[in-house]
């Protein structure tokens, strides 16, 4: 898998003085960091009074690769404190940053939450955590964490992903492939456009896997206006449920993002935006230490208001008695 350089978007230093003094502004009058309504109030209004500048570099992803870091905004590893044990004991570390994620979300959308991950905030954090190194989560590390859409098995799922790079001293990559680069002939397309198989809710949504309804059956694959998109998450899909000839089709689309992907090992203080309808995502094995310096990244996911790149039957969908909860509705 090739490492290179994902586009990049770069923040000037009056851009970065703007964002930086907002989130100060907002975390010193609230006092806190976790997303309170009035918190999230004060983020939407500041956000509407962000400079140009910013707007711009928040404009939605428009390349084939689906995918830009956003680089600039710094980041002290000495002041940032050590990389936490889980998310669970994150609390407000590094608070300033999920103030910053809110502000860059609000620009491009509306920031989402869910009740059943994380405690319900707005921005969460992803750290290696003992006990989870062989899960399919983001607190694994000693295995692949296998390309996905986030949140693949919800209707509700975001359209764009924010992972922004708080510490990475091993330069831990994340995964990253285009549907949109992929090759397929269209008998592949046509089956994997039909929908056979459900995605099943992932560990990290302990109570959506003991809901009690059927799990509908959902499209790997559709075309949009702007191209191909997918909802894809083979960790979390029953393949030995389908007929021989969709799996099939099913490993050809996973062969053709494997070929396609790209690892994208983010510095300290980027800002990765991915589009989650054109982009699955993911991270290379590596060995945690827990000693405070392992890798630690911070999480936003944001709805595009207005956004028309899912079927109309996902309405129908029941996402697994999980709420999504938006910001600034």
């Amino acid at each position: 898998m090739p490492t290179r350089a994902a586009s990049l978007r770069q923040l000037d230093p009056h851009t970065v003085d703007e964002l930086t003094d907002t989130a100060q502004k907002i975390l010193a009058h609230f006092g806190s960091s976790a997303a309170r309504p009035e918190l999230l109030r004060r983020v939407a209004a500041s956000a509407a009074r962000l400079g140009e500048a910013i707007r711009h570099h928040c404009h939605p992803v428009d390349t084939d690769d689906g995918l830009f870091v956003l680089r600039g905004l710094p980041v002290d590893d000495g002041g940032t404190g050590p990389t936490p044990s889980s998310w669970a004991t994150a609390g407000d570390s590094a608070a300033e940053w999920d103030v910053i994620l809110l502000l860059l979300a609000t620009a491009m959308g509306h920031p989402i939450a869910w009740e059943g991950q994380q405690e319900g905030r707005f921005v969460h954090n992803i750290v290696p955590s003992p006990g989870h190194e062989d899960e399919q989560t983001g607190a694994s590390s000693t295995v692949l964490l296998s390309p996905h859409t986030e949140d693949a098995f919800h209707p509700g799922r975001a359209h764009l992903l924010l992972l922004a790079c708080m510490r990475n001293h091993d330069a831990v990559a994340t995964t990253a492939a285009s549907v949109r680069k992929v090759r397929l002939d269209a008998d592949d397309v046509a089956l994997l456009s039909r929908p056979v198989l459900p995605i099943l809710p992932d560990d990290a949504y302990a109570e959506a896997q003991s809901f009690a309804e059927a799990p509908p059956k959902v499209r790997v694959l559709w075309q949009t206006e702007s191209g191909p998109t997918l909802r894809y998450d083979p960790a979390y899909t029953p393949l030995d449920e389908a007929p021989a000839d969709y799996r099939a089709a099913y490993d050809r689309l996973t062969a053709e993002l494997e070929r396609v992907s790209v690892a994208v090992a983010l510095e300290p203080g980027d800002v990765l935006v991915v589009d989650n309808d054109q982009v699955v995502h993911g991270r290379v094995p590596f060995k945690a230490r827990y000693d405070g310096t392992d890798r630690w990244l911070k999480r936003a996911s944001v709805r595009v208001p207005g956004r028309r790149s899912r079927p109309l039957s996902e309405a129908d969908e029941h996402g697994y008695g999980q709420a999504a909860l938006a910001a600034h509705l």
